[in-house]
């Protein structure tokens, strides 16, 4: 026990919370401009953003509701900080993300550390050079402050692998986060950076983003540069930020995106226009918008999840948005035939370690036949691996995918439609442990279009839900200036529960309960723990009974309106027949932690000597 205590130290590495005084700005929930515009007031500096950080990452990602979001913390952040808070004294700020902390993804090459794609193969693999992405943001003065689990080798959408294990999802952290950027996701969910990096070969970036109540956008393929990402489908791979705002993504959009010598497919930026994410993100003039939605994805949905993108779509055609039903002829078939990772991830990821690595023996036969990997991946690793590369049905798959992309975009042209609109993921977050159905990915993906996962709402027991949006090739800023007003209209950001604001750099402390219940001869005591970082409600209940009466049950029950009546269902009964004294929690829905925390949480006592409703007390 002693040595595995010892590894996650070193694999953590945080580094030490020294004392930098009391900053007036706090970062829970801080967009990009508002912490800019604290740096510049000198309300905090980049010193104490990296410590606030820190100080949440601690509470909330080892402790309290133990994400598992962070693989290892960036030695050099705090030292990075000072020395750009010493250039904005000098020279003022580089561009928007100066003094920024921003997580990545651990398959983003960092040469300073190891790059390990959530994988124990990878625990020491310190790349050559930084990833092209990362080295822009370094330029503008980003600080890269950790980087974050991720599923093994992106190759799943559960974000769980051999190296840190699961990551947990914010706002339930019984479910999982998504994937294969879960990492990320759930780190800029729960404010340990103003934003995070994320790759997507088949909805790694968008998943997430639904799942984590943030905006994602895959890009169009070349609109960024690949390079020094650890690949799953050099074809399919790109790469970009998740954020908690439009806006925020806007500006690293313009900060990352353009042409790079060694991505081929970026090509496409030499002589294209500047995507001007943020002077476009307020261009939208929704009445002049004719949205298609894809019949093919709402159906089979969950009911929770087309409720709230229904209210969505609904909301757009009242601002004067057109809204059509459409469908992709032979679009199921067409997505089929136009996969590529399976031909395409084995000499992928070798090519990238022979690339990066010094050590020769180092390949994904090694990796499988030695068994350095997470159960979760067994069978897409060892088919990959024994997998023999078909040039021909590589053509194939190459050509089939000229003929999706040909086929959406013939429905865009024929509709006149700006986007195109369905379910990120038609299931919502399944518990950690299971497998994760319904993923929409592979029509952005497969076609080399644009999609952007925007927040759009929450189902009854609080998960959010994510409505993607398609656009035409290189129509990215147009996307989020799509989104941009509904963000803005209905506030769809919500931030999680389980990591609110520290209070003096901790974790809000336990809310606890008592509560005495006397009917002679009826007596029972309870005690209650409310906390908010577990989202569990711990109790403790004993009985006392006499004179031949008996309790029978003790429950609780919720005032749901209010008014006193309490005849409301049972929500939980703490102890049942025959049974003198019961402990045990019970993880908290929203609607319960509301019930809690608005004060409308009763005991309900059952008994032979009081009414057939029972008798109610009030928890407070």
């Amino acid at each position: 026990m002693i040595r595995f205590r010892n590894i996650l130290f070193s694999l953590f590495l945080f580094a030490p919370f020294a004392v930098f005084g009391q900053p007036q700005f706090d970062v829970f929930e801080a967009s990009i401009a508002q912490i800019q515009d604290a740096l510049g007031r000198g309300q905090v500096s980049s010193v104490q953003l990296v410590q606030q950080y820190l100080d949440r990452i601690q509470a909330y990602d080892r402790q309290g509701p133990k994400l598992n979001s962070i693989v290892r913390i960036n030695p050099e952040a705090l030292a990075k900080a000072q020395a750009l808070d010493a250039e904005r004294e000098r020279t003022g700020p580089r561009s928007p993300l100066h003094g920024v902390p921003i997580v990545v993804k651990d398959n983003y090459n960092t040469d300073h550390m190891p790059t390990t794609g959530g994988s124990v193969a990878l625990a020491n693999f310190i790349p050559s050079e930084n990833a092209a992405q990362l080295d822009k943001l370094l330029q503008a003065g980003a600080i890269i402050l950790a980087k974050t689990n991720l599923h093994e080798y992106a190759y799943g959408i559960t974000s769980i692998g051999s190296l840190v294990g699961q990551t947990r999802n914010p706002y339930d952290p019984r479910r999982v986060p998504g994937g294969s950027s879960g990492g990320t996701g759930a780190a800029v969910a729960a404010s340990f950076a103003a934003a995070g990096f994320g790759s997507d070969t088949c909805g790694s970036i968008r998943i997430p983003s639904s799942f984590n109540n943030l905006i994602g956008l895959r890009p169009s393929k070349g609109l960024s540069s690949i390079y020094g990402i650890l690949p799953l489908s050099h074809t399919q791979d790109v790469a970009g930020p998740l954020a908690r705002s439009a806006e925020d993504l806007a500006i690293i959009l313009d900060i990352v995106s353009g042409y790079d010598s060694r991505d081929e497919a970026t090509e496409i930026m030499r002589t294209a226009a500047a995507p001007a994410f943020v002077d476009r993100l307020y261009s939208a003039n929704l009445a002049d918008l004719r949205i298609g939605k894809l019949q093919q994805y709402f159906e089979g949905s969950d009911g929770a999840v087309n409720t709230e993108l229904e209210d969505a779509l609904d909301w757009y055609e009242e601002q004067g948005a057109e809204i059509v039903d459409i469908e992709i002829p032979n679009m199921a078939d067409l997505i089929r035939r136009s996969g590529l990772i399976e031909h395409e991830f084995k000499p992928d990821i070798n090519q990238y370690l022979s690339t990066f690595s010094e050590d020769e023996s180092l390949n994904l036969n090694y990796i499988v036949s030695q068994g350095l990997y997470h159960e979760a991946v067994d069978g897409v690793l060892s088919r990959s691996n024994a997998s023999e590369f078909d040039e021909e049905a590589y053509r194939k798959a190459i050509a089939v995918r000229s003929e999706l992309r040909a086929a959406i975009e013939a429905v865009m042209a024929e509709e006149g439609l700006s986007a195109i609109a369905y379910p990120t993921i038609k299931r919502t977050q399944v518990f950690t442990g299971e497998s994760q159905q319904g993923s929409n990915c592979s029509l952005s993906a497969n076609s080399g279009l644009p999609a952007l996962s925007i927040p759009v709402g929450f189902t009854s027991n609080g998960l959010p839900v994510g409505l993607e949006l398609l656009g035409g090739f290189l129509q990215d800023a147009e996307l989020l200036a799509i989104a941009q007003p509904y963000e803005a209209a209905l506030s769809s950001r919500r931030a999680p529960s389980t990591t609110p604001a520290l209070e003096s750099g901790l974790a809000p402390i336990p809310q606890v309960f008592e509560l005495l219940f006397s009917q002679p001869p009826l007596r029972v005591e309870a005690s209650f723990e409310f906390s908010v970082v577990t989202n569990l409600f711990i109790f403790e209940v004993s009985k006392e009974q006499s004179q031949g009466q008996t309790i029978t049950a003790v429950t609780l029950v919720v005032d749901s309106n209010d008014d006193g009546e309490l005849n409301e269902p049972i929500v939980l009964n703490l102890l049942p027949p025959d049974v003198g004294v019961a402990t045990g929690s019970h993880f908290m829905s929203s609607d319960f932690r509301q019930a809690v925390e608005g004060g409308r949480l009763y005991l309900k006592v059952f008994g032979d000597s009081l009414p057939s409703a029972g008798a109610a007390q009030l928890i407070e």
